[in-house]
């Protein structure tokens, strides 16, 4: 498919070919849900925690006899009956983290990517540089008519990322780190040309420069 080329100032920059199987393919709802679900449990920190019966504090010595008291029979005032006892069945530390194949993990990302383009929603960037004051970028994004975009680039530059870091509705992220939670949480994904040939590279399976995984 083909798609103009647009530059940061709103200007033409020529257009590009973009790959029928990764931009054009048919989005699969259910595929990118199992891919979120997957992502955001990951992303989990998992430190939820309760004491049981064994961790709180108190004595371990019987209330009271067995029998005679017309009482129940009690054995530890940390029992979950009582009001400083423990709790039965809480939460514990643990990680929430599950295995998902790498071939719907990639669908995942093959569908969020057609459905922005579907949508008219994908932006092809000649490049996401230049603009290194956050005033100066902040005037562009709103002369594009971006209320939350996402940007995605080869490399990222380091004095742009600063620049976009302070603009609210604005993420910026290398090829590598593109995923479908942040590409479907945005309303415009905007990729630069090398952008674009590093998704290539990543669909295709070949080894990006950097080392890592999206999460």
């Amino acid at each position: 498919m083909q798609i103009e080329i647009t530059t940061l100032d709103k200007g033409s920059a020529g257009s590009a070919e973009l790959p029928d199987e990764f931009f054009a393919a048919t989005p699969r709802a259910d595929v990118m849900a199992r891919v979120v679900h997957w992502q955001l449990a990951r992303r989990r920190g998992g430190t939820h925690k309760v004491k049981g019966m064994a961790e709180v504090s108190g004595t371990t010595k019987k209330p009271y006899k067995q029998k005679g008291t017309g009482n129940a029979r009690q054995g530890s005032l940390r029992a979950p009956q009582f009001r400083t006892g423990g709790v039965v069945h809480g939460p514990v530390v643990r990680s929430h983290e599950y295995n998902l194949n790498k071939k719907v993990r990639r669908l995942g990302l093959i569908s969020a990517l057609s459905q922005k383009a579907a949508e008219g929603k994908l932006v092809v960037l000649d490049a996401a540089s230049g603009a290194t004051k956050t005033a100066e970028l902040a005037k562009k994004v709103k002369a594009l008519g971006w209320k939350s975009a996402l940007i995605v680039d080869g490399a990222v530059d380091a004095g742009f990322l600063r620049a976009a870091r302070n603009i609210p509705g604005l993420d910026v992220l290398p090829t590598i780190g593109a995923n479908v939670y942040d590409i479907l949480n945005h309303d415009v994904l905007a990729i630069t040309t090398a952008g674009v040939e590093g998704l290539k590279q990543r669909l295709n399976g070949v080894a990006p420069a950097a080392a890592g995984e999206a999460a």
